[in-house]
């Protein structure tokens, strides 16, 4: 394992992570004034499972909410990509942040492989990047927005694990957790493999680390029923008529009675009036 911060002679650029941010920049820049690209590319498991178009695994790491999440991932993706790159090199830091977007879009695919649920952002591979950092370089600190001070790894590993199993739980923000999980597990797992040194290196923070993150996992194993209800969520009753109307009104399907029957049956279970109210109520995508 070579040395931490043990840079070449002449000044290092790190061209590779520079070409990642730009590559996902440019894709999502079109994405914002391109639905149709935007579509073509994003994580969705309908696509996915149905279509069997599993390149949405990877392209949907191209593609972003709005500048401030592009911005906040790139800047993420750079700080910590770039120390791995020029300290061990450009084939580790590729498969460290392509396995751990694959693996982290793959838990989310389980999760949601029965909803109406659309995803996108390079977070699940930004999650195994800063994991594959944390163990390379255990002395290390890491800065969080608003603090002041640097937060030694350890704590940071723990604490990102904890708030991210909590997210998925809650589900009440528009953040992929879940991605960030599979991430942040891949990541690690594939740096393992790579380097098994680190597990000597920092022994009690990497048992902790896999517990918990194999607790996390175990737990979503068992309840994979973890709704964005954001994406569900009610758009206001509509107008009322002047007059009644002569002809009988069908009766509008109860959502929660659709995924109640998708959780028992399954999408293919779903008449098409069902299907057609759930992709009504689903029209917001969710950043990851």
């Amino acid at each position: 394992m070579p040395p931490e911060l043990s840079y070449a002679t002449h000044d290092p650029v790190p061209w590779v992570t520079i070409t990642l941010v730009v590559i996902t920049c440019v894709s999502s820049i079109v994405g914002f004034r391109d639905r149709a690209y935007e579509q073509r590319f994003i994580f969705c498991p309908e696509n996915i499972l149905r279509d069997k178009q599993g390149y949405r695994l990877i392209t949907a790491a191209f593609l972003h909410a709005n500048w401030g999440h592009l911005a906040l991932n790139m800047f993420s993706l750079y700080a910590f990509g770039k120390l791995i790159e020029l300290n061990y090199g450009i084939a580790p830091l590729l498969g460290i942040y392509f396995a751990s977007i694959l693996g982290g879009n793959l838990l989310s695919l389980f999760l949601h492989r029965h909803h109406i649920y659309q995803a996108y952002g390079a977070s699940g591979g930004v999650c195994g990047i800063i994991y594959a950092y944390i163990f390379l370089f255990p002395g290390s600190g890491i800065l969080v927005f608003m603090i002041p001070f640097a937060i030694p790894a350890w704590l940071y590993a723990i604490g990102y694990l904890l708030l991210s199993f909590y997210g998925v739980k809650k589900a009440a923000d528009n953040i992929g957790h879940d991605a960030h999980i599979g991430g942040a597990i891949i990541g690690l797992l594939t740096t393992t493999a790579i380097y098994p040194q680190i597990v000597q290196r920092s022994p009690v923070l990497y048992a902790v680390v896999m517990l918990v993150s194999l607790g996390a996992f175990l737990y979503l194993l068992k309840n994979p029923l973890l709704l964005p209800l954001s994406s569900f969520a009610s758009e206001g009753a509509p107008p009322r008529r002047a007059r009644p109307s002569l002809k009988r009104k069908e009766k509008t399907p109860d959502i929660n009675a659709i995924l109640d029957k998708i959780s028992k049956s399954g999408m293919q279970s779903l008449t098409k009036a069902e299907h057609e109210a759930l992709l009504q109520a689903s029209k917001k995508s969710r950043p990851e």
